[in-house]
């Protein structure tokens, strides 16, 4: 896997492509590119100490909208990366950016975003980015926002 093609990207997940990831024409389907940038994004969350494994209760994250721009179909077998990092931050939301590489092709296969709205669970409204949270996203970046 060329790894250059992630540098700078503070979280990094692998995984192999499943065959059940392939639709009747014989390559993945554009749902599931949604579904490997999750995976990243989950990780991210993780590496933040930002519990999602259960509905919160207090702040968590809820997905304001996500996006996908597919540069080059995949298919089995094939392993990929995808990088997760933060674009920017504002008071109640960051852009969390993705970008997936293909093993076999040995090229980006897909570039995405998602806006992360901190949502407050138990008032059911949006909430600003608790300054522990954002600390945390400063120093997982390795630099400023």
């Amino acid at each position: 896997m060329d790894r250059t093609l992630l540098s700078g990207w503070p979280v990094v997940i692998e995984q192999p492509i499943a065959w059940g990831d392939m639709d009747s024409y014989g390559h993945v389907n554009n749902v599931m590119y949604f579904r490997y940038f999750e995976n990243a994004r989950l990780e991210y969350f993780r590496r933040l100490g930002w519990a999602v494994a259960v509905r919160p209760s207090g702040i968590g994250p809820i997905v304001h909208s996500t996006q996908c721009r597919f540069r080059r179909p995949l298919d089995w077998p094939d392993r990929i990366a995808v990088g997760a990092r933060v674009r920017d931050m504002s008071d109640d939301r960051f852009t969390l950016e993705h970008q997936l590489i293909s093993e076999k092709l040995g090229a980006v296969a897909a570039e995405g975003w998602s806006i992360i709205v901190t949502y407050d669970y138990a008032a059911g409204t949006k909430a600003a980015i608790p300054d522990e949270l954002r600390r945390r996203i400063v120093e997982l970046e390795g630099r400023p926002l």
